[in-house]
């Protein structure tokens, strides 16, 4: 397919506002035309993940608990193929969660409903079932779907666990085709990979939090961050 060209499609656009300079039109065409090219390798990324081939099988019949009880992890795909788990912050070791995690999972717990109209989700951690509902009804959530790692043997095999034992995110797709549970993708950008200034961070961001900053003239900033509580 031949995409017209980003620049063009901007310069298509009638979205005028009141008393803008030639100045602010100009800019604002030229970053429009950016956003543009933006959005468009944000979808040939997306493209590209779902063509990996076959990822790395399961092998191991992982247990958690429940606020229901104790699951495994092919409970957790639900009626569908696809399973998405997120790894909250909220180790044995933490008498309170990640304030940055906490943020990401307030955002989600309105979207599960939707979310899982397409696919399994997940939430785990290695803290008991017992402490991480009562987080849940302290914070008012209403859908997310938890479950304790109380083995701590996927958290560990799946990289949530720091080699001094503290937490680490992690967002896993797993897929299952023809009984098969696989590994079909995970993010790996850490600080290995992160860019001078910036903290570690994926692409796209998964928080709306900073979709919403980024949008403002001061950004995200270098310093701050959200808190449990203000």
């Amino acid at each position: 397919m031949t995409l017209v060209s980003a620049a063009e499609l901007a310069e298509r656009e009638t979205a005028r506002w009141p008393n803008e300079s030639p100045e602010y039109r100009a800019a604002r065409t030229a970053l429009l035309a950016e956003e543009i090219e933006l959005r468009r390798h944000i979808e040939a990324v997306a493209e590209q993940r779902r063509a990996l081939p076959e990822g790395p099988e399961v092998v191991r019949d992982y247990a958690f608990e429940g606020e229901d009880g104790p699951v495994r992890l092919a409970d957790l795909f639900g009626g569908h193929d696809t399973l998405v788990v997120y790894t909250w912050m909220f180790g044995p070791q933490r008498e309170r969660p990640c304030p940055m995690c906490t943020s990401l999972l307030s955002a989600w717990d309105g979207e599960t409903p939707d979310i899982e109209q397409r696919v399994g989700f997940a939430v785990t951690a290695r803290s008991p079932i017992g402490k991480l509902a009562a987080f849940k009804a302290e914070r008012g959530w209403q859908h997310l779907p938890l479950y304790s790692d109380t083995s701590q043997d996927f958290s560990r095999d799946y990289g949530a666990i720091a080699p001094d034992g503290s937490d680490i995110p992690q967002f896993l797709v797993f897929t299952r085709r023809d009984g098969t549970i696989r590994l079909f993708w995970a993010g790996e950008m850490g600080a290995g990979s992160a860019d001078p200034g910036q903290d570690p961070r994926g692409a796209p961001d998964l928080m709306p939090l900073w979709t919403i900053l980024d949008s403002t003239p001061e950004g995200r900033g270098t310093s701050w961050y959200p808190s449990l509580a203000y």
